[in-house]
C-alpha cells in the first residue's frame, strides 16, 4: 500500500482472553472438567484490528488497557502486530478488560466479557484523537466500549463523510440516530435475532431477508448478516440482495472469526472490491481463521487468503463456525 492510503481506524476493546478448553459448552449448573488452559490477547477492537494489520493494510486503534501488567502486553501485542497503537491510553487504577472463554473440540464457544479499562473509554478522551479519526478510510466499531463512545464517533464519522462499520455485538438495543449514521451494520445470527425482535434467539434461515430489510429500512446503507456455516446475507439501500457462500473448512476455534471477517471486510472495500467481492474475501478470512486456536493468532496474512481462495470449495453445511 501507498503512504497515501487511508488507513483503517480502529475504536474498541482491548481484552487478555482466557480459554478453556472443555469436552463441551457447559450447562447451567453443570461443572465440566476443562483440559487446558490458555491466555490470548483478544477484544473485539482490537481483534479487528489485527486483522486488518495482518492483511498487510495500514490500521490504527484508539482504546484504553488498565495500569497493570496486562495493559503493557497488549499494547505490544497489537504494536507486534503492526497496529498503530498512539491512541491505545492507560486507565488509571483500572484493570484491563478480560474475556473468560469456553471452546469445545468442534470450535464452539461461549464467552463471558470484564470491561475493565475498556468502561472507561469515552467521549472526552477520543477529543484528543480527532486528527487520528479524521484521517480513517474507515472506522470500525464495536459493542465493547460504552454506548456514548459509539455514538459519539459515529456522529463524527457521519459529519465528515467516513464510512463507519459497526459491529453490534454484544447484543443491545441501539438508538435510531445511530443506525442512520451507519454505513454498514454486520451482525451475526444471534445479534440480528435481537435486532430484529426475537432476543436470546438466532435469526431463523427463512427469516434472514425479512430480518435484514427491516434493519435496512432502520437507516444503514448496507447490511451484512454473518451466518456462519451458511455464509453472509447481503443487503444495501441500492437495491443488492446477495448470499455470500462460506468455505469448507475444519474448525477449531471460532474465537474471533467475526472480527476476522470484519477486518477484511473494511481492508477488501478500500482495496476498491465491490461490496460483494469485499465480503468474499471477508468470507474466506474468517474461514481461514476458525481453523486456528485463539483470537489475535488465528487472523490470516494477506498471502493466505489470496491462496485460500484459489483453491477453496464453497459449503453450505458444517465446517464454518458461527462468525
Amino acid at each position: 500500500m501507498t503512504s497515501a492510503s487511508k488507513p483503517v481506524v480502529v475504536i474498541g476493546s482491548v481484552h487478555l482472553d482466557i480459554v478453556a478448553a472443555v469436552p463441551h459448552l457447559p450447562v447451567s449448573g453443570e461443572t465440566v472438567a476443562g483440559t487446558a488452559l490458555r491466555r490470548f490477547y483478544g477484544g473485539k477492537g482490537a481483534n479487528q484490528a489485527v486483522s486488518v494489520a495482518r492483511l498487510d493494510y495500514p490500521v490504527r486503534m484508539i482504546a484504553k488497557v488498565g495500569d497493570d501488567d496486562a495493559g503493557e502486553l497488549l499494547r505490544q501485542g497489537l504494536r507486534q502486530a503492526g497496529v498503530d497503537v498512539r491512541g491505545v491510553t492507560r486507565a488509571p487504577q483500572t484493570p484491563s478488560g478480560t474475556a473468560l472463554i469456553f471452546a469445545d473440540p468442534a470450535g464452539q464457544n461461549s464467552m463471558v466479557i470484564i470491561a475493565g479499562a475498556n468502561g472507561q473509554l469515552l467521549p472526552v478522551d477520543l477529543a484528543k484523537f480527532e486528527g487520528l479519526i479524521n484521517s480513517a478510510g474507515i472506522i470500525l466499531l464495536q459493542l465493547e466500549v460504552p454506548l456514548q463512545t459509539v455514538i459519539y464517533v459515529a456522529e463524527i464519522g457521519y459529519r465528515k463523510n467516513i464510512p463507519v462499520m459497526l459491529d453490534p455485538a454484544p447484543a443491545r438495543d441501539l438508538p435510531p440516530k445511530l443506525l442512520l449514521q451507519l454505513a454498514w451494520l454486520t451482525p451475526n445470527q444471534l445479534e440480528a435475532g435481537f435486532l430484529c425482535g426475537h432476543p436470546g434467539h438466532a435469526i431463523a434461515p427463512a427469516q434472514i431477508p425479512q430480518c435484514a430489510e427491516e434493519l435496512l429500512s432502520r437507516g444503514p446503507r448496507n447490511v451484512l448478516i454473518k451466518l456462519g456455516a451458511h455464509g453472509a446475507y447481503l443487503a444495501t439501500r441500492d437495491g443488492l440482495r446477495q448470499h455470500i457462500p462460506a468455505y469448507k473448512v475444519r474448525a477449531v476455534d471460532s474465537t474471533a472469526a467475526g472480527d476476522a471477517f470484519n477486518g477484511a471486510l473494511a481492508v477488501g472495500l478500500l482495496q476498491g472490491k465491490s461490496s460483494v467481492e469485499a465480503a468474499i474475501f471477508a468470507s474466506a478470512g474468517a474461514a481461514l481463521s476458525v481453523t486456528r486456536k485463539g483470537a489475535q493468532p488465528s487472523m490470516p496474512t494477506a498471502q493466505e487468503v489470496s491462496k485460500f481462495l484459489k483453491k477453496a470449495k464453497v459449503s453450505g453445511g458444517p465446517g464454518l463456525a458461527a462468525v
